[in-house]
């Protein structure tokens, strides 16, 4: 007798699975580790392949033929000479700010870095301006907007940080509008505290009085916002930190991630973005979820991310937003048995985008990494630098069922059809949400 299910996606071309490297209808479950290495460029292909769907959650996987002999369901969906795969996961995105930062694009392609435009009062501290100002309606309205575009573009789980309030009242209006959208939105959240962002203007100068602000008022109240507030209590929550020349030392870092330990946060860390300072080899040593960005990260100090559970989540948009030529040494990492992840870096000043198709597209031609590699990145290695690996990530039995479908018949165009919304429908718990 067959096995009666609310959804069945049938006849894909390819089928991406993510899993182990076997086409069985019924997969042993989901793995708990990200890929590495050579296995980065297994994506668990199945020719002629089909999920089933069962209460939001993938319940059989194989080819038509198997998964049809034993299952049958009142929804059908057609994927003939379509992809189906699982959810991008974005790792690491500024979601909710306020305002925009377009005068400061212009003055970067007249010749001003960065670090320059940080320096006079703009940058970070422009996007904070206009966020204490809004309200927290206001935040959600403008926030929500970019979620359904990240959304559209196949993005079903998503990191996203505080950074642009600064103090105690604004930090936690942005965790709160983390919250209202995760319980609105159809895509699932991971608040980050990032309140170590920057040092704002009334504290200029005095960074260190700053960081205990951050360790004795901030982290305790947003440890009690993001326990109290939470829509989903299995999704984790995270500190991080911009460990960076002129912004916070590796010392200020560590008093600050460290503290975020003791109050239960995971940790991330902002480093090796333009100066390498040691970020990475903090966040080694204390168990960070993650390393971001790492541009210039040195080779000693890749040897030691690969052979711990950190994740390297890279962030091409950012490089190329700037208009540097510099990425993260991709091919070095996983060469030397590292996780790579991608994320977008949304944001406002540096990396304006929603979409995970074209941070791929980027991964591949300025970081060499093939198309499966990258695909791997950002889905089931993505989901692991959230500490999502065993719930979202790939499409396996037990898993939530977040899958798209993608109007190509071959995996490859999503690096090599570039500028375009190559998603046909975005499948969400379940259910057709796009």
């Amino acid at each position: 007798m067959k096995q009666k299910v609310d959804l069945i996606i049938h006849s894909a071309r390819q089928l991406l699975t993510l899993g182990e490297a076997k086409a069985s209808p019924v997969a042993a479950g989901a793995p708990s580790h990200p890929k590495r290495g050579e296995a980065m460029s297994e994506l668990g292909l199945i020719e002629e392949g089909a999920v089933a769907v069962s209460q939001g959650l993938v319940t059989l996987v194989g080819t038509t033929e198997e998964v049809l002999a034993q299952a049958e369901a009142e929804e059908m969906i057609d994927a003939s000479n379509k992809i189906v795969m699982p959810g991008f996961v974005d790792p690491h995105t500024h979601l909710v700010f306020a305002g925009s930062r377009e005068d400061e694009f212009e003055l970067r392609l007249k010749g001003a870095t960065y670090m320059e435009i940080m320096a006079a009062g703009g940058g970070i501290m422009s996007t904070v301006r206009a966020t204490r100002a809004a309200t927290l309606p206001q935040l959600v309205a403008q926030s929500r907007e970019r979620l359904d575009r990240m959304l559209a573009y196949g993005t079903t789980t998503a990191e996203a940080k505080s950074g642009y309030g600064l103090n105690v009242d604004d930090e936690l209006k942005m965790l709160k509008a983390i919250h209202q959208l995760d319980a609105t939105h159809p895509i699932d959240l991971v608040p980050t505290f990032l309140g170590a962002h920057a040092v704002p203007a009334e504290f200029k100068g005095r960074t260190d009085e700053y960081v205990e602000v951050v360790v004795n008022e901030m982290l305790p109240l947003a440890e009690k916002e993001l326990k109290g507030n939470t829509s989903d209590s299995s999704l984790p929550f995270f500190c991080d930190v911009f460990c960076e020349e002129g912004v916070f030392s590796v010392g200020q870092s560590r008093r600050i991630l460290e503290r975020a330990q003791e109050l239960g946060f995971g940790l991330k860390i902002h480093a090796d973005e333009f100066k390498p300072l040691g970020g990475t080899k903090l966040a080694v040593e204390l168990g960070a979820a993650s390393a971001d960005h790492l541009v210039c990260t040195t080779a000693e100090e890749i040897e030691a991310l690969a052979k711990s559970d950190t994740i390297a989540v890279s962030l091409p948009g950012t490089p190329f937003g700037l208009g540097h030529h510099e990425y993260t040494p991709a091919r070095q990492i996983i060469e030397a048995g590292g996780a790579l992840a991608l994320a977008t870096d949304l944001n406002p000043g540096t990396c304006y985008c929603e979409s995970m198709q074209f941070i791929v597209a980027l991964a591949c031609r300025y970081m060499r990494l093939t198309p499966a590699e990258a695909i791997v990145a950002a889905t089931l290695n993505a989901a692991h630098a959230i500490g999502l690996g065993d719930k979202v990530g790939s499409l396996e039995t037990g898993k939530k069922a977040d899958i798209l479908i993608l109007e190509v018949s071959n995996y490859r165009h999503l690096a090599y059809h570039f500028g375009v919304n190559l998603v046909q429908r975005v499948i969400k718990d379940g259910q057709v949400v796009v």
